[in-house]
């Protein structure tokens, strides 16, 4: 028996006009030797939309999107055209044919294609369109899981508008959205919501039922629900409402709670100032209860309260008992205490407060008032303290015009020429104890530098030494870069990014107290610092997360790993290490292992077991049976990993 049947590119055109066939057979001939050109003048006055969908068709099976494009414009497929310009975004082809093939209804085509490029992400979200929901689910389990939360949320929206409230519910939970989703949904069922509420024991949930109840004016279930969620604010809220102080005051000084104290506070400013200032300074309201103070003239208790406070409250505080004439010493101690140096000088020397001027005096330095320092090298010097006065003239920059200044001079030069020579020998604790005695600012740092030479990293007294004497050799530059290297330790050595973050903080603290820090050198070194720890935080955050909520940490790891210039703050194999073990121990071990291969191409020439388990590569290579040796810089060690020591840097 012989039939006729179409060729593939000419379906649909059986029964057409000849001019039309013809036009087909032209442009299926340049399309083919590859001229466009004469290809879309072939075909240009075909008018049939059956004919352009036909040609259409074709293109999803050929892939010629631009032929496509064309087809698209003739059939007068506005919505279908934007679509497919909107997919040019996405790196593979196949993801744009398959949006192609969705507009034109070749829904089997569109999800083949989406699986030969494995866009899972994609595939799920053509499921969910489709109303294939268990497809959706199944690819977001196996393949898609950074979408699975948002997808099992999809589902329970979907389940609750068809009326399946009991499984929407389940599903609520699995996407972590039931604290509140739940709620909702249940709110005009309260028999439900309140069997709910006590079955999920969930503080958040306790916090919304105890605010419905309270809503309703049901304080007394309200209370045992937010004693539940641990509100103690809430608790003491309504206690005061009820008249109730003592309870109140119980639950603010048991619990601590900083909010709780602080209405309790107000509530107590009416009519009891005591009670009022001690839940103040319970809720660190410093500044309120030092406003109490003043006003009531509870003086004992304001200057406790200011040397907890800030500088400004501490100045406040000064100016009063300043005004008042009464405890100057406390004014002294606070305008000292709050950086208003001058200040302090001033007022200790109008009431011979000799004391307070010893100690007053070690903060002075080369940056301070030129008559000041004069004024409190002449104290000292009334005093016999000879010592001190010389230091506070030279920071001054007064030159020695006294007989003893040649021999200073030539004393400062002998003490460097012996610590060099001590340098040399290598006797540290020599040196140690020489730059104590001289107290040289330029000798502190030369130790200090000798001292980094050695092994601090394993002796906590060598490192204490090195920031004391940098400190006070004043370079905050140097110990700035110091406090660098001891978090460049703490990574390289140790992967101990906390550690590493309380260095770099205080490495920028130091910095910013450098004399020259405006300058720009200082300034772009600053900035480059102030990044390395808000990416290493991030990485701490991350890492912290994890116990907590597996899934959000994942993908804050992958969103780091988009930042630029991650590495060295924080190390790319230690980000995927973090990845690649979260992985494996999800059972997830193609993606561990396409994680495992991305992370060779970035390191070819390291080591990638450094920053991975003995146990995730084992497991990697007997459920994939990867082999041992697939790559040069793949190995499992089997000796066992060193132990961190603690430097006890801080």
């Amino acid at each position: 028996m012989v039939s006729r049947k179409a060729l593939r590119d000419f379906v649909g055109l059986e029964n057409c006009e000849k001019a039309t066939r013809d036009a087909m057979l032209n442009f299926s001939f340049y399309l083919t030797i590859g001229d466009m050109d004469e290809a879309f003048k072939s075909i240009k006055l075909i008018k049939s939309k059956a004919v352009w969908e036909n040609m259409a068709r074709m293109c999803v099976k050929t892939r010629r999107l631009d032929v496509a494009r064309v087809c698209l414009g003739n059939m007068g497929n506005a919505r279908a055209a934007k679509a497919l310009k909107e997919a040019e975004a996405e790196p593979e082809p196949e993801t744009q044919v398959a949006m192609l093939a969705i507009q034109l209804g070749m829904l089997e085509d569109a999800e083949n294609l989406y699986k030969s490029c494995q866009r899972y992400d994609l595939l799920n979200n053509f499921y969910q369109a489709s109303g294939k929901w268990q497809q959706a689910l199944e690819t977001a389990e196996v393949h898609d899981r950074i979408h699975l939360r948002a997808t099992y949320y999809s589902y329970a929206k979907y389940l609750e508008s068809m009326g399946d409230k009991t499984l929407a519910l389940t599903y609520y939970e699995k996407s972590d959205t039931h604290r509140v989703e739940v709620p909702r949904m249940l709110q005009d069922d309260t028999s439900s919501l309140e069997i709910y509420v006590n079955k999920m024991k969930d503080k958040s949930i306790y916090k919304w039922w105890a605010q419905y109840l309270e809503s309703q004016a049901d304080l007394d279930s309200a209370l045992h629900f937010y004693e539940c969620a641990q509100d103690y604010l809430s608790l003491v809220r309504i206690y005061c409402y009820r008249g109730d102080i003592q309870k109140a005051s119980e639950i603010a000084n048991n619990t601590g709670d900083r909010a709780a104290s602080y209405h309790l506070a107000r509530h107590y400013e009416g009519h009891d100032i005591k009670q009022a200032v001690h839940f103040y300074t319970r809720a660190q309201a410093y500044n309120n209860a030092i406003r109490l103070c003043k006003e009531n003239g509870l003086d004992d208790q304001l200057m406790n309260l200011a040397l907890l406070s800030n500088p400004e409250d501490m100045m406040e505080a000064a100016c009063y008992y300043e005004e008042k004439g009464s405890h100057l010493d406390r004014a002294v101690a606070l305008y000292h205490k709050a950086g208003y140096v001058s200040r302090a000088l001033e007022l200790a020397f109008a009431t011979q407060q000799f004391g307070a001027l010893e100690m007053i005096a070690e903060d002075l330095n080369e940056s301070s008032d030129p008559a000041l320092l004069a004024r409190c090298s002449d104290f000292f010097s009334t005093h016999s303290k000879y010592e001190k006065s010389v230091e506070l003239l030279v920071a001054a920059k007064k030159k020695y015009t006294q007989a003893g200044n040649k021999l200073k001079d030539v004393s400062c030069l002998i003490h460097m020429q012996h610590l060099m020579a001590l340098l040399k020998s290598g006797d540290t604790e020599k040196i140690v104890f020489f730059a104590n005695v001289s107290r040289q600012k330029d000798l502190f740092i030369l130790a200090a530098n000798y001292l980094q030479s050695l092994d601090w990293r394993k002796d906590p007294d060598i490192l204490k030494t090195i920031i004391g004497f940098y400190t006070k050799g004043r370079a905050p530059d140097l110990l700035a870069g110091f406090y660098e290297a001891c978090a460049q330790v703490e990574i390289d050595d140790y992967q101990n990014y906390e550690k590493a973050l309380d260095a770099l903080t205080e490495a920028s603290k130091c910095l910013s107290k450098a004399k020259d820090a405006s300058s720009g050198q200082l300034e772009v070194r600053l900035a480059d610092l102030q990044h390395k720890i808000t990416l290493i935080r991030k990485f701490v955050h991350i890492r912290s997360l994890y116990s907590e909520d597996a899934g959000e940490a994942v993908q804050l790891c992958e969103a780091l790993l988009e930042e630029p210039e991650l590495d060295p703050a924080v190390r790319i194999g230690d980000a995927f290490g973090f990845l690649i073990e979260h992985h494996c121990q999800q059972g997830n071990f193609q993606l561990a292992n396409r994680k495992l291969e991305q992370l060779q191409k970035l390191l070819p020439s390291q080591n990638v077991s450094y920053y991975i388990s003995q146990a995730s590569l084992v497991a990697l290579q007997k459920e994939l049976g990867i082999p041992m040796d697939r790559s040069d810089n793949i190995h499992i060690s089997k000796e066992e990993d060193e132990v961190e020591e603690d430097l006890n840097m801080f």
